[in-house]
């Protein structure tokens, strides 16, 4: 099968494929759309079992930039890569100045960030290749403390929508996931009166929980069928998925993690359980919005906006939604589409 007859393919205009030698790199950048601007996305570094694999999520992740800079107002496009190893056993200076060369290749048509298991200082070493890079320590830094506070927001505006109100106070919340930004979620969720419970590969973030957020902790594979009131996927995609979707007992699915939906007919399915999603790409646009600041000059006040607008926007859609019985994911796509086909118009 051909990219362009991939199933995610969803006509990118670029994908690039990098290799070193050297450092042993193996990396995919895809380009989505550059409608509204560079596409910018972080780079993840990931063991996928396959390079098909790893085509999948970058295909679907790069498609999801795309959509969340639009609905976020960003001047930005959508793209993203991933690198495809064990970050704790070759990730290397530099790889990472390897892979810089060849971000710097496409002449700004991608700038790159932090991911899953890239941090400000792997992007510092991908710095010294190219100007093409966000969220770099001595700017905007880390952007998981923003996308931390959009994703909370975000539940608030789910919980006024199913709940009446937007008060956490007394609800139970299961976190799947306690990274930087799942962590930081989860103490906001705690400082508001909410009942945690969570899950980590990470046993000594769990213990942290537990002491810090009196947290209840669960096995991994418990987090889906607790009696619950939220479901909050905050690690890797895909958690959302016929066999989950037999175990979950929450009336809101949000959270920051990307691709949460095995497959878009997943969308239709949760409504139809009675479950309200908060699409992935709205609720956790804080994390770009943070980037942009740097790549695009944005104050801190309009960054501090533009994340709380997280929901105003996710209010719009969930509105929508209930209005017009269709999916949040599918009111959520139609919304980016229109604003980027706006965008073309305008040309």
């Amino acid at each position: 099968m051909s990219l362009f007859e991939h199933k995610e393919f969803d006509q990118h205009e670029q994908v690039v494929f990098c290799h070193d030698k050297e450092t042993g790199l193996k990396a995919i950048i895809a380009i989505h759309d550059t409608t509204l601007g560079p596409s910018l996305g972080g780079t993840r570094m990931w063991n996928y079992a396959s390079s098909a694999e790893a085509l999948t999520d970058v295909l679907r992740l790069s498609r999801g930039m795309t959509y969340k800079s639009a609905l976020a107002g960003l001047p930005l496009g959508g793209g993203k890569a991933v690198i495809i190893g064990d970050a704790k056993t070759i990730k290397t200076p530099e790889l990472m100045r390897a892979y810089g060369r060849f971000v710097n290749s496409l002449s700004g048509r991608y700038i790159t960030a932090e991911d899953v298991n890239i941090r400000t200082s792997d992007i510092a070493h991908v710095a010294e290749e190219t100007a093409f890079v966000a969220g770099t320590a001595e700017k905007a830094g880390d952007p998981s403390p923003h996308t931390a506070l959009g994703t909370y927001l975000g539940l608030k505006a789910a919980a006024k929508h199913k709940f009446g109100n937007d008060n956490l106070n007394g609800l139970k919340i299961a976190v799947q996931g306690l990274g930087a930004v799942g962590y930081d979620f989860a103490e906001y969720c705690a400082k508001e009166g909410a009942q945690l419970f969570v899950t980590d590969i990470n046993e000594e973030a769990c213990n942290k929980a537990a002491a810090e957020l009196n947290a209840t902790v669960v096995g991994l594979d418990d987090i889906y069928g607790l009696d619950v009131d939220v479901y909050a996927p905050c690690a890797l995609g895909a958690t959302i998925n016929d066999e989950t979707l037999k175990q979950i007992n929450a009336k809101i699915i949000a959270g920051s993690a990307n691709n949460q939906l095995a497959t878009p007919a997943h969308d239709k399915i949760v409504m139809d359980m009675g479950i309200l999603y908060a699409p992935d790409y709205v609720i956790n646009a804080g994390g770009v919005i943070h980037v942009c600041s740097e790549a695009a000059n944005m104050s801190r006040e309009e960054t501090d906006k533009r994340v709380r607008d997280i929901y105003d926007t996710l209010d719009k859609i969930f509105t929508r939604s209930s209005a017009e019985q269709r999916p949040t994911g599918e009111i959520a796509d139609q919304m980016a589409r229109e604003v980027i086909a706006n965008a073309k118009a305008a040309r």
